[in-house]
């Protein structure tokens, strides 16, 4: 299906599947909650769970979630674009519905992805998204093992191949030192070494 196609699906607030450099993501427009919620719905997932925000690049991140404090900023530049969501504190409570339980915080992604991907993104400016697969399945590294009850919940999926198949690796900057929450396409001891130059500052 073509970008314009998914472009306009994720404005009219329904599903697109979305290649990534990590794993096929479920995604929705990004400043709709109801959207959000029927992203939720499709997944079968517990609304309380947090999701994140993709962007398509860092400078939209920085203009769109101005408030960022000095650090986060350096923090997002040293990794993304790149295979990381990084929670930051969220002092506007932007998307607080993306993390109902922690709305003063606020997961963020800029996917190193290029052509319709980038171009989907590009358009919207940000995008909600998560795995398409259901609570506790594989993370689907081909469109084919996206699930058939995600298939038929989207209304347009983006071909992108086989991707890697590991999820983002979850640093949490909120603390006074970062902590990775979840290993994934970088390891834990990769991430924090990487962040080591701001964190001995």
């Amino acid at each position: 299906m073509s970008v314009d196609a998914a472009v306009a699906a994720l404005r009219a607030g329904r599903l697109v599947v979305l290649p990534t450099d990590t794993v096929y993501g479920l995604a929705a427009d990004g400043e709709s909650e109801s959207a959000a919620r029927a992203l939720y719905a499709a997944k079968g997932r517990d609304a309380i769970q947090p999701t994140a925000v993709l962007f398509a690049s860092v400078d939209v991140l920085v203009e769109r979630v101005s408030e960022l404090p000095a650090a986060a900023v350096e923090a997002v530049r040293l990794l993304l674009p790149g295979p990381f969501t990084l929670i930051v504190e969220n002092p506007a409570r932007r998307y607080a519905w993306l993390n109902p339980q922690r709305p003063d915080a606020i997961g963020l992604r800029v996917p190193a992805v290029t052509g319709a991907p980038r171009a989907v993104l590009e358009a919207l400016g940000a995008v909600v998204a998560t795995s398409a697969n259901l609570p506790g399945g594989a993370d689907p590294r081909r469109l084919e093992d996206v699930p058939p009850e995600i298939a038929a919940a989207v209304d347009v999926v983006i071909e992108g191949g086989e991707l890697p198949g590991t999820p983002s690796t979850v640093v949490d900057l909120t603390g006074p030192e970062p902590r990775v929450l979840r290993d994934g396409a970088v390891t834990a001891a990769d991430a924090l070494e990487r962040l080591r130059g701001l964190t001995d500052r």
